[in-house]
């Protein structure tokens, strides 16, 4: 991913993402359906919706969190696959008991996550709790998930911190035009103008992925979200928009 967007080398990144692929690595798998998804690199005509589909589901069937919950968005909009709306929420479901389960794991002791899970798994009451200095504070953790948990987010992979801090840093410049995904655990940067779908409602947000979109929808955008009569650019490309989630599915 590096090597790909930071360094521009796409054919080197595409080939080890490739290797990595190859070898089962559930990130590289779902990196390279983004990069299909939005034909990332090259132009609109070279993206392959059914390759996105088909590498996310490789990466999904090994665990890969945000690979599932793109595959089931893909599934429940008819996006690069047929549709099939009960299959697509069933797959949201089981993506947001993983991301529960994930966060469980990290915010509970083992001794105490076995023990107490029944009196956590609570439908939006769930609180972290975290040691700072010494103290210990309750934080109501950012409503993440499309079935109404409160939960804290995951963590977010090593290259993807890396690629936001790239860019944001100044170390790494986006040509004029560029946006990065507004998923604050994305990082991903656009390879050509208007690359990245953006909010339907207010225009001013871009996302890499459906994914991408949904989480930072729960996550921050759903409380700064507002419509405007018309974009910056004077019209609207429909096919290059993410309709705003129902928070019922």
């Amino acid at each position: 991913m590096i090597r790909f967007y930071c360094l521009k080398n796409r054919g080197s990144g595409l080939s080890l993402m490739a290797k990595a692929a190859m070898k089962l690595h559930a990130p590289a798998l779902y990196s390279l359906a983004v990069i299909q998804f939005n034909g990332s690199g090259g132009s609109k005509r070279d993206k392959d919706l059914r390759a996105g589909v088909a590498l996310s589901a490789r990466a999904s069937l090994l665990g890969h969190i945000d690979a599932l919950r793109e595959l089931g968005h893909c599934l429940q909009d008819g996006y690069g696959v047929r549709q099939n709306v009960t299959e697509g929420r069933r797959l949201l479901v089981q993506a947001n008991v993983r991301e529960l389960a994930y966060v469980l794991r990290a915010v509970a002791p083992p001794s105490r996550c076995c023990d107490e899970s029944s009196s956590l798994l609570t439908w939006g009451a769930l609180r972290c709790q975290r040691k700072n200095n010494n103290a210990v504070s309750s934080l109501a953790c950012p409503l993440l998930s499309d079935y109404g948990y409160s939960v804290a987010p995951p963590e977010v992979q090593p290259a993807n911190w890396f690629l936001r801090e790239w860019f944001e840093s100044g170390k790494g410049k986006l040509e004029e035009g560029l946006r990065l995904c507004a998923h604050i655990g994305c990082g991903r940067p656009e390879t050509r103008p208007h690359e990245f779908r953006r909010c339907s409602v207010c225009g001013k947000v871009n996302y890499c992925s459906r994914g991408c979109q949904a989480l930072d929808w729960k996550l921050r955008h759903k409380i700064e979200c507002s419509p405007v009569e018309m974009y910056g650019d004077g019209g609207v490309d429909v096919e290059n928009e993410f309709v705003v989630p129902n928070d019922a599915v």
